[in-house]
């Protein structure tokens, strides 16, 4: 049976749905086997405002729960006093789920005072699900320690109450979310508070404001707004501006995240936003109020502002009403807001009890590396490398974004390679705020004191001091100097470089590692259940059967050292000895090599896709292969297949990669795709300090 976990409300907008995303996260990130059930969907006062918990596991999991029994059903078993009867159908559509998954994360409903039976349903499914409970609370009135400490545990004592039968219990434990601030002499009040009523502080959250951010289409969406530009209709609203001062008084409010609702006829407010716009303010939106469009000369020369990307809008209310609609927004993450629900997991998830979470582990069961603990994994091993990693385009803005990241978590000691003043200006156009530690330093500033450097590294090419002042203009030459210098550990580059304009300082000047015969690359594809790689889709056109080999030795450590069992399969379009050919026999050739290297590696090839990654295909076509049916790492012929399949995976199967890493230098340098997202910067720069600690 699985241990499962009934998360219930002590009372409305504690970050019930929160909670859980917190849970399912932390747990996957632990190598935990955890589903979620949602057994009776949540009515809601607004009819626009569907359920959404089960939308958002599915948004953000690779879980697909099951949809849960209606409100109406709910209803009418209760009016026929058939309670029993409700909670078989309920275990009947949750049934799938118990049965699968080491831990299940079920949601209970959020108690309103038109929803008379949320408590009794909440009890009833304990009992049904023979549940542990976890309690929810919040508070956010920012008073004294003690006095809210005391507030929020008289509460949660009377919750638990109700799930107490005799001596008996079945809370396991409370979080308490929205508290002013995470003060420790606050969450200490809380726990010894809680702890005198024998309830366990399992996790505490302060208020984050960017987690009730709204994208400025939520408003659209919410207001029933008028659309004059679209824009970048994904920019968060962080603030609302309600412009009542002239232009003079205007201008300092006219700041990055910000809403600016104005009437439409006043114009000179109206032009003054456009022109913060178009001066690299990234406004939230300006939102025209009382029906009126601006004067169609003066939208003229607002235009070039709605091509930057600001989203402009038009109600016909009031702007007063049109303002307090919008404070009075519901809070709730949208079903299809994936970067908020994601943003919410995070945060909730690390503000949850470690110790705790390891308790709800049943115990027996082989701990998987799941995408999410696969990632956890690289940031811990990361921090305890602490090394400093030089970033060539420095203020490149997600190259920036991901700097910031891994300076606040501890990931890395990121040298940013850029003018001050640029970083500076494209931070400030991102509304962020750089945090302590990160370096700036101006190539121009040190281009000269490492010319020696590769003037020595290169002299058998010819180089003097004047061509190697020229060549370390170019900063990921200067960063590839830097590091073989030993100023930092590691570098990464590629978010507007090609991989060759990474990869050529590398090679010229830190050459590959003793023992390696080429520089290949692999990618960490994250899978929904399991992590896998994937080599060479970067880096080697054609290798022959001996170059192949090494690429599957070197997958093959790189595995181990990010805690991956390598199995190695070795792809072609044929698997044994069903195809003939050339290619299919430097694959032959290349498993004898690597095996005769390596003798207790397992590996196998020739290898199918599916045969190496489906036990019923690998039992018909290689079914005394170590390694077919559940290949680790996957090793292609050639370039062309392992990039149109790694490519081919990643966006028809909705699958994260990680990489390229490469493998074969003397010092790690690591590419990114043109197309990186901040969050594959910030991994990049990951794998790249473990890679620096391991040598």
């Amino acid at each position: 049976m699985p241990h499962t976990v009934l998360v219930v409300p002590t009372g409305h907008g504690v970050g019930l749905t929160a909670t859980c995303l917190g849970l399912l996260r932390a747990l996957d990130a632990r190598g935990v086997d955890v589903g979620f059930f949602k057994p009776v969907t949540q009515p809601r006062a607004d009819e626009r405002s569907a359920e959404n918990s089960v939308a958002l596991v599915r948004l953000t999991t690779a879980l697909r729960p099951p949809e849960p029994v209606s409100a109406d059903v709910v209803e009418q078993r209760l009016g026929e006093g058939a309670l029993e009867q409700l909670m078989e159908e309920v275990v009947t559509a949750g049934e799938e789920v118990l049965q699968r998954h080491e831990v299940v994360i079920v949601e209970g409903l959020v108690p309103r005072t038109e929803l008379t039976w949320s408590g009794r349903i909440n009890l009833a499914l304990a009992k049904a699900l023979d549940a542990e409970v976890l309690l929810v609370g919040a508070d956010e009135s920012g008073r004294g320690h003690a006095e809210v400490a005391e507030r929020v545990a008289e509460r949660m004592a009377i919750a638990e109450s109700t799930y107490r039968s005799g001596e008996t219990g079945r809370v396991v434990g409370a979080v308490v979310n929205r508290l002013p601030d995470d003060d420790p002499a606050r969450v200490a009040a809380l726990r010894e508070a809680l702890g005198r009523r024998s309830i366990p502080l399992v996790g505490a959250v302060a208020q984050c404001e960017e987690l009730t951010w709204p994208r400025a289409l939520d408003l659209v969406r919410a207001l029933d707004l008028q659309v004059l530009s679209q824009g970048d209709s994904a920019r968060r609203v962080k603030e609302v501006v309600v412009a009542a001062q002239a232009v003079p008084g205007m201008l300092p409010l006219l700041a990055e995240g910000r809403l600016i609702v104005v009437p439409g006829d006043r114009h000179e407010v109206v032009l003054a936003t456009c022109l913060a716009a178009m001066n690299g303010v990234r406004l939230g939106a300006l939102l025209l109020t009382i029906g009126v469009e601006p004067d169609e000369r003066v939208w003229a020369l607002c235009r070039p502002a709605a091509a930057t990307g600001l989203p402009i809008y038009l109600s016909q209310g009031y702007t007063y009403e049109v303002a307090s609609r919008i404070h009075d927004l519901d809070s709730q993450v949208p079903a299809d807001d994936a970067e908020r629900a994601q943003l919410v997991a995070t945060v909730m998830a690390e503000g949850l009890d470690e110790t705790w979470l390891d308790t709800l582990r049943t115990g027996g069961q082989a701990r998987r590396l799941s995408p999410a603990a696969f990632r956890r994994r690289l940031t811990v091993l990361a921090r305890e490398a602490g090394k400093r990693i030089v970033l060539p385009e420095g203020a490149e803005p997600r190259t920036l974004q991901a700097a910031a990241i891994c300076q606040a978590r501890g990931i890395a000691t990121c040298v940013l390679l850029a003018n001050q003043e640029e970083v500076e200006a494209t931070a400030a156009g991102l509304g962020l705020v750089l945090p302590d530690g990160i370096e700036v330093v101006d190539p121009g500033a040190i281009s000269d004191r490492h010319v020696e450097v590769l003037v020595e590294a290169r002299k058998h090419k010819g180089v003097n001091a004047q061509l190697a002042r020229d060549q370390l203009a170019e900063p990921i030459t200067l960063g590839t100097v830097m590091l073989a210098a030993g100023e930092v550990d590691g570098l990464v580059a590629g978010a507007v470089h090609t991989t060759a304009a990474t990869l050529r300082p590398a090679l010229q000047v830190l050459r590959t590692a003793p023992g390696a015969k080429l520089v290949s690359s692999v990618f960490f594809m994250c899978l929904p259940d399991e992590v896998v790689i994937y080599g060479d889709c970067a880096v080697n056109p054609d290798p022959d059967a001996g170059e192949l080999a090494d690429i599957a030795i070197q997958s093959a450590a790189s595995a181990r050292a990010f805690g991956i069992e390598p199995r190695v399969a070795m792809i072609s379009f044929s698997t044994g000895t069903s195809g003939a050919g050339s290619d299919v026999q430097k694959v032959a050739e290349a498993t004898r090599i690597a095996r005769e290297r390596e003798p207790d590696l397992l590996i196998d090839g020739p290898l199918q896709y599916d045969a190496a990654t489906t036990a019923s295909v690998a039992r018909s076509k290689a079914p005394d292969s170590p390694v077919a049916g559940r290949a680790t790492v996957f090793v292609f012929p050639d370039l062309n297949t392992g990039n149109t399949t790694y490519k081919a995976v990643q966006r028809n199967a909705g699958v994260v990669s990680i990489g390229p890493m490469l493998q074969g230098l003397a010092k790690p340098v690591n590419d990114l795709s043109r197309g990186a997202l901040v969050e594959d910067v910030v991994y990049t720069i990951a794998l790249t300090a473990i890679q620096a600690a391991r040598g």
